[in-house]
């Protein structure tokens, strides 16, 4: 059906378009041409305007009237608010631990643990071993319906941790941390495994102010406006 075939291109590409913000092959501030986005991904100029759309519904483009459309700047209060919400689902999860957790999901956290170490470096291989340890616990205690939730409101989060794993902590600062929790988890030390969490998850925070020193053009300021010259810049 041609509805349904025009409705399918436009969903993969602003698939692709958010996978590439998210990931930072797209990064913050760079000017978005549809006509070069259209050539790129084999497409018309209409699904990539469509996706633009939804993707400047989701807060990761901004589009400028006589100026252009851009991918959007990390957004700080973006950023605080998905923390707030993943903070509270995922500390408040591991308040409903059973007393015997499921050994087989016990043993695929184990086995995630032992990928995470052998991804060394590897941003892109961690970040989505990362994302499967999290839902991981969240499956453990129950809530795994939770996750998509986190993760539909995390765009901005999302690339401030990247960010942080290209440019400030390196994966395996994160990957002792994950040990930590599990360990806690194990020993059924709850308050243990929550201050760990925690402070794990707020480990962004940390990590974005020593990139806004560095590269203050990646975070959003309500008064910049992007100009278009040779090279954009944003005023």
């Amino acid at each position: 059906m041609p509805g349904s075939s025009k409705q399918s291109s436009r969903r993969t590409v602003y698939e692709t378009l958010r996978r590439q913000v998210l990931t930072l092959q797209l990064r913050p501030g760079e000017a978005l041409s549809e006509k070069d986005l259209a050539a790129d991904l084999g497409v018309s100029r209409t699904p990539v305007r469509e996706g633009l759309i939804l993707l400047a519904e989701d807060g990761l483009v901004q589009v400028f009237p006589q100026i252009g459309s851009f991918v959007s700047r990390v957004d700080m209060r973006r950023v605080a608010d998905a923390q707030f919400l993943r903070e509270a689902v995922e500390l408040t999860a591991l308040e409903d631990l059973p007393q015997q957790p499921d050994p087989e999901l016990l043993a695929a956290l184990e086995d995630n643990l032992a990928q995470q170490r052998a991804a060394g470096d590897d941003v892109e291989e961690f970040f989505a071993l990362d994302e499967r340890f999290h839902h991981g616990l969240l499956r453990l205690s129950g809530h795994d319906r939770a996750w998509p939730t986190v993760v539909s409101a995390k765009g901005h989060l999302d690339r401030a941790r990247r960010l942080g794993l290209y440019e400030s902590s390196p994966p395996q600062t994160f990957a002792d941390q994950h040990v930590r929790i599990l360990e806690a988890v194990r020993a059924r030390d709850l308050d243990l495994a929550r201050t760990t969490m925690r402070h794990h998850l707020r480990e962004v925070f940390a990590d974005i102010e020593r990139i806004r020193e560095r590269q203050p053009d990646l975070f959003a300021d309500d008064e910049a406006t992007p100009v278009r010259t040779t090279v954009t810049v944003w005023r």
